[in-house]
């Protein structure tokens, strides 16, 4: 029990150092810089290509959006995420040697070349993902965290950060053991990470894009609009377009929903217009007893 109070307590001081380390050594590998990069480059795309015209740069809850970002990809690790996960992870390690397992690996694909690896990797993590997502929509207990997300009534690049910190845990979860059965190292998933981070920003930007054939394959900020829509059709009473970085999943299940392209799409959920606007009282909505 010491071994898990000691990691538990000193994971909070790595993770400090770590992020301080990020900040303050910029390297090709660096999260922190790539992640503001990723975000400057496509806040740019927004601003020289508009699809709504009318819409100002500093967008509805800009501001929010931004501290989401801050929040839910480092001060939600810094204040505790990186050390419960660190001491799951050992206890789910401990009970495999205690049967006599290293690890779960079931697929060694370490000798596959790189590129293969990485379409592997993406093609997995991003399945993984649309089913979580399809989740958060079926289960009402999910879709009362995943209706932060939801609150979002303009749309940029920056509503990408917008989501609670339960999705967080729900989805790292769910990804963690058939991801570690295939054996995957952090080169890999740091570069298949900042990829969807990439379409991802692009989805939710103001942007009229749809790859033209590649609309069938990966997911565009046309077709993610629909996903936002406040009105949902009768055939789609859950939601539709589920993908998180590939539309491919929903034209083979049936959950695609493109009718036509209205940049002016109105945008949130049924009852938004009582959902908090501010991020603390967005935080602790979901844990209420409706």
């Amino acid at each position: 029990m010491k071994e898990y109070l000691d990691l538990f307590l000193n994971s909070f001081t790595d993770y400090a150092n770590y992020l301080w380390r990020e900040i303050s050594e910029p390297a090709s590998n660096n999260y922190f810089y790539w992640l503001l990069g990723l975000s400057f480059l496509v806040f740019m795309l927004e601003i020289w290509l508009p699809w709504r015209k009318n819409q100002k740069i500093l967008r509805r809850d800009f501001w929010l959006d931004l501290f989401y970002l801050v929040f839910n990809f480092f001060l939600f690790s810094l204040v505790g995420y990186n050390a419960v996960s660190n001491v799951a992870v050992k206890a789910f390690n401990d009970v495999l040697n205690s049967i006599g397992m290293e690890n779960i690996v079931a697929f060694e694909i370490g000798s596959w070349p790189f590129w293969s690896q990485l379409l592997v990797m993406f093609i997995i993590a991003d399945f993984i993902q649309w089913n979580v997502h399809r989740l958060l929509h079926r289960v009402p207990f999910l879709w009362e965290f995943h209706k932060v997300h939801h609150s979002v009534k303009e749309m940029g690049f920056a509503a990408h950060f917008r989501f609670h910190f339960m999705e967080t845990i729900l989805y790292k979860s769910l990804q963690y053991i058939p991801l570690a059965m295939i054996g995957f190292g952090i080169e890999e998933f740091f570069i298949v990470h900042m990829l969807g981070v990439l379409i991802g920003h692009l989805n939710h930007a103001n942007l009229a894009w749809d790859y033209g054939p590649f609309k069938y394959v990966l997911n565009n900020p046309k077709m993610h609009l629909w996903h936002h829509a406040k009105e949902l059709p009768a055939d789609h009473k859950y939601g539709m377009n589920y993908g998180l970085s590939l539309s491919i999943w929903d034209y083979l299940f049936g959950t695609a929903h493109v009718p036509y392209h209205d940049p002016d799409l109105e945008l949130g959920f049924e009852g938004d217009e009582n959902f908090p606007n501010d991020l603390g009282r967005q935080m602790t909505e979901p844990f209420k007893v409706k």
